[in-house]
């Protein structure tokens, strides 16, 4: 293929519908990292403990939350730094340590949760609410659709 094929090409791919979606997923995901704190950051880690009593063990955020043990303590460690948590060993498994949000961490857990329900609400308002309940159809059968194209992809790669 010529320079000048490859160029013409590439310019009707970004005119496809395919291309636009895939491309602007990407802004999306990108917004939504930047604004809402991602899904691992200090932020995430304070909303997930208010949402469960103020409390979790380690183990139970590391399970709720979808990072990694690593990333887990150094956020624990930059919330406990700033007043926001308690660490302690666990009274029932001295393996474990409870996590628990201070009062300062439950305001602060608070204002973000509130400050996140106010993005959810002011990203999603230019649909109305019938056209965000055929997004969420849309975005669960792509959902569905990648997670098979990702577990195809992984038993292919299995048998080579």
């Amino acid at each position: 293929m010529t320079k000048e094929e490859l160029d013409a090409h590439f310019k009707e791919v970004e005119k496809s519908p395919e291309h636009r979606v895939l491309h602007d997923l990407g802004f999306f995901g990108h917004f939504i990292h930047v604004h809402a704190g991602g899904r691992s950051g200090k932020q995430h880690i304070l909303a997930k403990l208010l949402c469960h009593d103020g409390h979790l063990t380690q183990r139970e955020l590391l399970e709720r939350s979808h990072v990694t043990s690593a990333a887990l303590s150094e956020v624990l460690t930059k919330l406990e730094g700033e007043g926001l948590v308690t660490k302690t060993r666990s009274d029932q498994d001295k393996r474990q340590m409870d996590i628990a949000l201070t009062s300062r961490g439950v305001l602060r857990a608070t204002q973000l949760v509130e400050e996140q329900l106010k993005f959810e609400e002011q990203c999603l308002s230019a649909l109305s609410q019938d056209e965000k309940v055929r997004l969420v159809d849309m975005l669960d059968r792509m959902r569905e659709s990648w997670c098979e194209y990702e577990k195809e992809k992984k038993e292919a790669e299995c048998k080579n």
